[in-house]
């Protein structure tokens, strides 16, 4: 008996295979990176039966070809690393089209089992499915669930177990859709071409001759470069001749209405429908009917945006945050005391209360806002909204020639350039990755709130905008700014340095659901956990970096400007003298953020000798004038995304060029528009 199983979800977006993960895994999860790529992997545990399974979450994909990164990493995965079963999650309310991937997979010869899911949205649609003559159609377990309320999960787990602890050589015929005796002839002929001349292979045969019948280009290619390829690609070529002059169209069109005929018998089979249900709008069309609307889909957007940087700068950046605060800063003074009481010299006290406390507390007291802020944006994209802003931008998108689907990659460059960058995987024509990577920088990330709460706090906090807080205003005016910016680059590089031909926007609108506690705490968790860990990690790395400058030389007044780190900012300080912040604190933080932009505020508490948020608000407050504050957000929130981001672009562009080309063009536009909005203030008569 093997002890240890792997577990494959697939399945299409918006499926509930999120939920089904989190349901089976809690908070037992770990996300990473694909080898050789930058899509982003979830794995997670759990034990059964005495049995520890490792649970895969493979990205959300409608077919295993090779039109985007997400298939080609989800088919290889199945194909190559064998797991011991493929759990296919489908939408029971939407069966026949979610069917299409489970044929695909299941012509891999993996185990598969079938979770039918979302099965009380199905009984809310009046649809009733046949589970056992479903089971005898595909020739496979299939289990109903409801993921988000755990239904059938545990039967799920169960089945899976028996499935992958299934020798080969007792399962029952594997599953082939019958393509005719014509298609049947060729796959044979080119399966034996492979044996003829020891083709070493690392995908199955039958599986491998389908894809090159369909004239799969990412198959076409790894045949081409075996060795004997040319007698393989040969016979391909009279078959596809003989199967076009018999069927008399296109052999891969022929396999994929094969498919769909297959389909459609099983489901007429085992699927029933209300018909007198299906004339009949469902909620999710009559809010759609609103919020996707031609023109008061973008306002809502930016409605729904606006109050959501309200909630967090008046809520999030308020109490909680000033408690984290006071903690630290109270934690600092108790480590000084003591640290003076067991007589430790004042350079250890200082490092530990001024570098390490201070600065890390300066950064960690904004955790508050920045999980308040990855809560609503989870509500947000539980409840399927994320998916309608992504729908109503595509509009405006396609209006300055970019694709529909860079919306949704900037939509993600909000919680984080490196996911923004990264989810740009999808998008298959190279023209449409090569701008929304080189765009997404520009877009405010949530590690950019931390500084932006400093700021806003110190100026704007105490005014108000109507009856809005001027400081959540101005948050969402830097978020405006960011999709401005993007937007015009865009348009710019989409009609200059990446001309080509237009691609097609389709995008599924999932039903809208209430989101589940515990799923949402774990996708926030997943998000801001992250921020906590940086914090912990590269941010701290950075505050003792700081800190040692701001000491050396020896005999120095610490974080003075005749320290290291004072002559490191002041070399840099008359760069940004146009832009109002010409100081040498100013230039240091600058330089810092590029390793991480929350290690800003690290570094300006360690410079200015302060811990507590309350106290950094009134440093900054001293330092800065309204205009000068403003226009420093503007060159943070535009200037070179940190060093996370740009590895990330150089992994998906395969180019150090285009990293080193974003890190100028990035600089250069922040340092106009900071400059533009300090000198424009003055003229105008602002300060």
């Amino acid at each position: 008996m093997n002890k240890n199983l792997v577990f494959a979800l697939a399945g299409n977006p918006n499926c509930g295979k999120t939920s089904l993960f989190n349901e089976l895994t809690g908070a037992r999860q770990h996300v990473g990176n694909w080898p050789g790529v930058t899509v982003e992997k979830k794995e997670g545990k759990l034990t059964s039966s005495g049995r520890e399974i490792t649970v895969v979450d493979l990205p959300g994909t409608y077919s295993l070809g090779a039109y985007s990164e997400d298939e080609v990493v989800a088919r290889d995965f199945i194909l190559k690393d064998n797991p011991d079963v493929v759990i296919n999650v489908i939408d029971a309310s939407n069966i026949e089209r979610n069917l299409y991937l489970t044929t695909q997979i299941l012509e891999t010869g993996a185990k598969v089992i079938l979770a039918l899911n979302m099965m009380d949205e199905a009984e809310n649609k009046k649809i009733e499915i046949q589970v056992h003559k479903l089971a005898t159609l595909l020739n496979i377990p299939v289990i109903p669930t409801t993921a988000t309320k755990g239904l059938g999960v545990k039967k799920l787990i169960e089945a899976a177990i028996s499935l992958g602890e299934t020798k080969e050589d007792d399962r029952v015929d594997k599953y082939k859709i019958d393509y005719g005796t014509a298609v049947a002839t060729e796959v044979s002929k080119i399966e034996s071409t492979f044996h003829e001349n020891n083709l070493k292979l690392e995908y199955p045969p039958f599986w491998l001759a389908i894809k090159l019948l369909e004239n799969d280009e990412f198959i076409n290619k790894y045949v081409h470069d075996t060795e004997n390829a040319e007698k393989v690609e040969n016979q391909l070529k009279n078959s596809k001749d003989i199967l076009e002059n018999s069927i008399g169209y296109d052999v891969d069109a022929y396999i994929v209405d094969k498919r769909y005929e297959f389909i459609g018998n099983v489901v007429k089979q085992a699927v029933k429908r209300d018909k007198s249900n299906e004339s009949k709008k469902n909620v999710s069309d009559k809010i759609d009917a609103v919020v996707t609307n031609k023109w008061l889909g973008i306002p809502i957007f930016a409605i729904i945006m606006f109050i959501m940087y309200q909630i967090t700068m008046t809520i999030g950046n308020g109490i909680l945050t000033d408690l984290v605060g006071r903690l630290f800063d109270s934690l600092g003074s108790w480590s000084s005391n003591n640290l003076a009481y067991l007589g430790a010299p004042h350079l250890i006290r200082s490092f530990v209360a001024d570098g390490l406390i201070a600065g890390l507390g300066s950064v960690i007291g904004f955790t508050p806002m920045i999980f308040l802020m990855y809560l609503l944006i989870s509500i947000l994209e539980d409840t399927g909204y994320m998916a309608r802003a992504a729908y109503v931008m595509d509009r405006f998108m396609n209006a300055v020639g970019l694709h529909g689907k860079t919306a949704v990659s900037l939509i993600i460059g909000t919680g984080c350039n490196v996911a923004g960058v990264m989810s740009t995987r999808t998008l298959e024509s190279k023209k449409d990755r090569m701008i929304a990577i080189l765009i997404s920088p520009f877009m405010s990330c949530t590690a950019r709130l931390a500084i932006y709460a400093v700021f806003a706090s110190a100026f704007f906090s105490k005014i108000k905008v109507g009856i809005f807080d001027a400081s959540g205003v101005v948050v969402f005016g830097l978020y405006v700014l960011g999709i401005v910016v993007s937007i015009a680059v865009g348009k710019f590089l989409s009609s200059t340095v990446f001309k080509g031909e237009e691609s097609y926007f389709i995008m599924e609108l999932p039903p809208y659901r209430i989101p589940t506690a515990k799923g949402t705490l774990i996708h926030m968790w997943e998000k801001a956990g992250a921020f906590v860990k940086k914090a912990g990690t590269v941010i701290l790395g950075a505050v003792i970096v700081v800190w040692v400058l701001s000491n050396l030389p020896f005999g120095v007044e610490a974080g003075s400007r005749d320290s290291l780190v004072g002559i490191i900012g002041a070399f840099i300080a008359p760069v940004f003298a146009p832009a109002g912040f010409g100081t040498w604190q100013a230039g240091i933080a600058l330089i810092t953020g590029f390793v991480a932009k929350e290690a800003v505020v690290g570094t300006m508490a360690t410079i200015y000798g302060v811990g507590e948020g309350a106290k950094l608000i009134a440093a900054v407050h001293s330092a800065y004038t309204p205009l000068s504050a403003l226009s420093f957000m503007v060159f943070t929130l535009l200037y070179v995304p940190c060093v996370a981001t740009i590895g990330a672009i150089k992994r998906e562009t395969n180019s150090a060029k285009w990293a080193i080309i974003v890190v100028i063009y990035t600089c250069t536009i922040a340092w106009v528009l900071a400059v533009v909005v300090y000198q424009g203030g003055r003229l105008l008569g602002f300060n």
